[in-house]
Order: structure tokens, then sequence, then C-alpha cells
């Protein structure tokens, strides 16, 4: 799956517990009618890959949806659901989303003026 839109926020990287487990958060408001802020989790490696990044640039992230169950202490089972990120990359602003070259102007064609309606062509429709 991947994620659109414009870099809002980028944390610093996180470590948690005694095995190093490293944890970044990134922000992402996709441009759309309703714009979503969207926060993503980078982890372990993973986190470098925003370095090359900041705020405002428009960025196209591959993510990974992610569940857990956990038991709390009083026996109730709770789920959890994140984001997680594994590669992002710079997007063009204009042209995101889009892989077409522009259209020409009208203008830039010849008009058709020797058009005859009784010559035949070979096309089935």
């Amino acid at each position: 799956m991947e994620i659109q839109g414009k870099v809002k926020m980028i944390d610093e990287t996180k470590t948690y517990g005694s095995n190093g487990f490293r944890k970044r958060e990134l922000v992402v408001t996709t441009e759309e009618q309703y714009p979503q802020h969207i926060m993503i989790e980078f982890v372990q490696d993973k986190t470098d890959l925003l370095d090359a990044y900041k705020e405002g640039d428009t960025v196209k992230v591959s993510i990974n949806l992610r569940g857990r169950e956990w038991v709390n202490p009083q026996g109730e089972t709770k789920y959890f659901n994140s984001i997680q990120g594994w590669r992002i990359e710079k997007q063009d602003a204009g042209a995101a989303g889009q892989d077409m070259p522009p259209i020409p102007p009208m203008d830039a064609f010849e008009p058709a003026n020797e058009l005859n309606e009784e010559d035949h062509d070979d096309l089935p429709f």
C-alpha cells in the first residue's frame, strides 16, 4: 500500500528497551478533499530513510498495516493497529500521481479542412 502527501512532521529517532529497539514517526498530510494527517512509524534500520526529508516535501510512502493483540492485567483483550513505513520517495509537487505529459493547447493542432466523409476507412468502429 502507498500513501501520498506532504510531510507535516518528522520526529527524532527514539530508542526503547535494553535491546535498542529504534522507532521514528512521520506525519503525512494527504492532498484530497478532506485531508488526513497519517502517522507512519519507521522502525530499526528504516528510521535512517527519513534523514533525507524535511517538512513540506511531497512524498510517496510504501506502508504495511500491522495489528496486534494484547491482554491487559484485568484479562481484557485489546487490539492495536499501526502503520509501518518501509520505503519513502520524493515526488514532484506538480506531478504527483501523474505519469502522462501535459496535453498541448488546441491551437497547436491544424484543423482538417479537406475532410471527405464518403472516404472509406477500414476501422471497425
